[in-house]
């Protein structure tokens, strides 16, 4: 059975958020812990990611915010062959995000090629961190695919996204899909095209 990884963004994710209930509910999830929440680095995230991979050998991975793009930059490691899927919850844009927090984050470039593992983005159309026509960019260029939640904001605590059980839904919708079918299908479809669960858009 895969060890499921939880991956904060920044400043962690706090107690009430969606993230630590994953990790009560499930005892196959593991959270994926930083020394510093609060000013991510890139080199020094990634390597802490990278451990855990390693020590779990095959993994979903559960992200936030900065989280799924620390899970984009996992495109060309070699331990991303042990991902079997990532579930991308409201990815950030630097720029937004940088503008909100100046200077907290050393993460380079925004990630833009193909992700060597099935994926799905999961995302809302009031995002301060994400506009949705970027979402929707990255979505494409990432070979996700792409569910709208609607007006849900950040998906976080201020949006009201405490215990967030269609998230379980949604890892396991993507864990159904085979790779034949995310190979056939066009990258940046909208959630139309899965068998999701009833209540989500």
């Amino acid at each position: 059975m895969a060890t499921t990884l939880i991956i904060p963004g920044l400043f962690g994710s706090g107690s009430g958020h969606w993230q630590r209930h994953w990790l009560n509910d499930n005892p196959q999830a593991v959270l994926v812990e930083q020394d510093d929440w609060d000013r991510p680095r890139l080199d020094l995230w990634r390597d802490r990611l990278e451990h855990e991979i390693f020590r779990h050998g095959t993994v979903d991975l559960v992200a936030h915010s900065l989280g799924c793009l620390l899970v984009a930059n996992l495109v060309r490691r070699p331990l991303a062959r042990q991902v079997r899927s990532a579930l991308l919850v409201a990815p950030c844009d630097l720029g937004p995000t940088d503008r909100l927090h100046p200077g907290a984050i050393d993460f380079g470039s925004m990630p833009d090629l193909p992700l060597p593992f099935s994926s799905l983005v999961v995302g809302s159309l009031n995002d301060p961190y994400m506009p949705f026509d970027r979402l929707r960019h990255f979505s494409t260029r990432w070979g996700s695919r792409l569910v709208d939640l609607g007006h849900a904001g950040h998906i976080n605590i201020a949006s009201g996204f405490g215990r967030w059980s269609h998230g379980y839904d949604l890892l396991r919708v993507l864990n159904g899909i085979s790779r034949r079918e995310f190979a056939r299908a066009q990258p940046g479809e909208f959630s139309e095209q899965l068998p999701l669960p009833n209540g989500v858009a």
